[in-house]
């Protein structure tokens, strides 16, 4: 007879992909994104296995732990977190789970977990003892789980699991975390303005210039751990594409879905910065810092501007990978600090960056002061230039950067099939 598995997450391709999993284990498997109906199909029905999300809407994953627990002792209960944490996963123990794995998961992980969960059910029954202190004894629980990722298996999470959930995504959804990715690159890129555009002359150039991307660092930060859609970062999607788990025809619209997105979030910012006056600081000179950083990147020769695209998002996909890496926030932190302040003090472009820099370049030159600033020539600082010279090279090198020197790299040396010898 079947094991009978009930699987309660707000998210619909965790659903989705853990049903898959199980019944491919010979599982009959119920699932559900409302954990009030969780509640009630475990009062009716008796599970061997309950898989239950820590975080979601209305609900607080410890409290559906433990009525679990009140309402199907015999279940093995299994939580699953996109937040993981070692106080957390003691809370879950103590109120009644099995065992605790954090999102995102392989499916090898998973069933692993379930299975493992399974025997100290079993153990604890025979034993007559406390469910925590079994636990306790015969596992050192959140060691294994809570380790960063190797590096084969951060390409294998890229390319079974991630890339696929941002195919699979509503496309509302897409936009507004677009969106929301736009804006934050664009605080970002207006903190490492205010805090370097008088910088240089007290200073020195390259002092500035890490200081600007330490500051510039915490728009990607804002990305990742808050959660958004950046058109750079989703050039890993590639890894999916070659591993054959979406299309690439997928692949090429979300990206322009992600891409007009991130405009939009970045123009969003320059208006914030325009119609709020911040320009006017130190009598303009942050306005004029503006105009003369847009201006530069105006500048750039198609090829220039291509290049410092590819090493831009060498190092930002870089950022991701290897915050992907790590299972604890302030490990994502310091993994995406390094190669952002990197990229931005050696002077790379980020296409969703210019966005934000070169608009607000553009809009304030046409204020009072702005026009006859030393060294900026206004027919040159124009939206043709901005798409054409910059916007558009810079997209390429992006694409190539992060595509091709991260997503097939890895790819390459870790997923491609091996031809056997015969």
């Amino acid at each position: 007879m079947a094991e009978k598995m009930l699987i309660i997450d707000d998210e619909e391709i965790v659903l989705k992909s853990c049903r898959k999993i199980f019944e491919a284990e010979g599982f009959e498997v119920t699932t559900t994104a409302n954990p009030q109906e969780g509640l009630t199909l475990v009062s009716g029905k008796t599970f061997d296995v309950i898989l239950v999300d820590w975080m979601m809407p209305g609900f607080d994953g410890m409290d559906v732990v433990e009525e679990l627990d009140k309402r199907s002792p015999n279940s093995a209960v299994v939580m699953i977190s996109g937040y993981p944490s070692v106080g957390r996963a003691t809370e879950a123990m103590k109120r009644g789970a099995m065992d605790y794995l954090a999102k995102p998961f392989r499916p090898e992980e998973i069933t692993e977990v379930v299975k493992k969960a399974v025997r100290r059910k079993v153990t604890e029954e025979k034993k007559a003892m406390g469910r925590f202190e079994t636990i306790m004894k015969s596992w050192q629980f959140p060691v294994p789980t809570l380790e960063d990722k190797a590096p084969k298996t951060i390409a294998e999470t890229v390319a079974q699991t991630i890339g696929v959930a941002k195919a699979t995504s509503p496309w509302f959804t897409v936009f507004v975390l677009g969106i929301l990715a736009g804006a934050y690159i664009g605080f970002g890129g207006l903190l490492s303005t205010t805090v370097t555009f008088d910088m240089a002359a007290k200073w020195g150039i390259g002092f500035s210039k890490i200081l600007a991307g330490a500051a510039f660092s915490v728009g990607l930060m804002l990305v990742v751990i808050a959660g958004a859609e950046l058109f750079t970062g989703n050039n890993l999607m590639v890894s999916s594409v070659m591993s054959g788990e979406i299309t690439f025809n997928t692949m090429v619209k979300r990206w322009g879905v992600v891409f007009v997105a991130n405009f939009i979030g970045s123009i969003l910012v320059t208006l914030l910065f325009y119609y709020s006056g911040l320009w006017k600081t130190a009598d303009g000179a942050l306005g004029i810092a503006a105009v003369k950083i847009a201006y530069n990147k105006t500048a750039l020769t198609f090829s220039e501007a291509l290049w410092r695209g590819v090493g831009c998002n060498w190092l930002v996909c870089l950022a991701v990978w290897m915050a992907l890496a790590s299972r604890q926030t302030i490990g994502k932190i310091f993994a995406i600090f390094f190669p952002i302040m990197a990229f931005v003090a050696i002077g790379f472009e980020h296409s969703v960056a210019n966005m934000y820099f070169i608009p607000t370049g553009i809009l304030l030159m046409n204020m009072p002061g702005m026009a006859n600033i030393p060294g900026v020539d206004p027919n040159i600082l124009g939206w043709i230039n901005f798409l054409w010279r910059n916007l558009l090279p810079v997209t390429i090198g992006n694409i190539i950067g992060g595509a091709v020197f991260v997503g097939m790299s890895y790819w390459g040396a870790y997923l491609r099939p091996v031809k056997s010898s015969t």
